[in-house]
């Protein structure tokens, strides 16, 4: 598998590095030369230039790649990119980086985005995974379906811990996709009986508000019950 990253800056050199580790063929394009740093990925391919000239692109052979990752530190450049790809060249995946999360809305098809990754976003679930339980948080988009990937940490004194899946009610438009435990991915299976800090991967089809709060209602711990004093005696 041929892919093409433009931007080899700190970020696109270490997923080139990650990539060529891993097999594939890499050519990066950057039009800084101080950035063409070839020695320290050298089974890759490295092309000075404008990766927003349709010039470079071809030199590139950006039209034999089967993937192109817009990994550069200017949205616009990513944007820009993504669409000359798809347009110009016809490379049937483009990976974008987005830098902003203000512009996080513009990285879909109309611009030739297949998949968006928001650093702000991901470092925002990552954080929000941490500290949070019982609460979804989000952590991905798939564009090409609108389908969006949740994940839930069972809470210890979930009503559901110990119950089998099969007790979960979700929502018509809401998958389980797989249970988290002990560091292993599960298969969600009707008996399986959930424990406390399970991590739920929950896909939703048609996010909705309604959606959310219906999961975390599911998984809320009882509320405790208060004792009027006056009735004690």
């Amino acid at each position: 598998m041929r892919i093409v990253i433009a931007g080899a800056g700190s970020v696109g050199r270490s997923i080139a590095r990650e990539l060529v580790t891993n097999g594939y063929e890499v050519t990066l394009i950057d039009n800084h030369s101080a950035r063409m740093e070839v020695a320290s990925i050298p089974q890759a391919d490295w092309v000075l230039g404008d990766a927003c000239s349709l010039e470079t692109l071809s030199k590139a052979e950006i039209s034999q790649a089967d993937v192109v990752v817009c990994a550069t530190g200017n949205d616009k450049v990513n944007l820009v990119v993504c669409l000359l790809a798809k347009t110009e060249f016809g490379v049937p995946k483009t990976v974008a980086r987005v830098n902003n999360a203000k512009n996080e809305w513009l990285f879909d098809d109309a611009w030739g985005v297949d998949v968006a990754v928001s650093t702000p976003r991901v470092m925002t679930s990552l954080v929000e995974e941490v500290v949070s339980v019982g609460i979804p948080v989000h952590l991905f988009r798939f564009h090409t379906s609108d389908t969006n990937m949740y994940s839930l940490t069972v809470p210890e004194d979930s009503p559901l811990t110990g119950r089998p899946l099969s007790a979960l009610n979700l929502p018509p438009s809401v998958v389980l996709a797989a249970v988290l435990r002990d560091s292993r991915p599960l298969s969600p299976r009707s008996d399986t009986l959930l424990q406390g800090f399970d991590e739920l991967l929950i896909l939703f089809s048609s996010e909705t508000k309604e959606d959310l709060e219906q999961i975390s209602a599911l998984f809320a711990p009882p509320a405790e019950e208060v004792t009027d004093p006056a009735q004690e005696d």
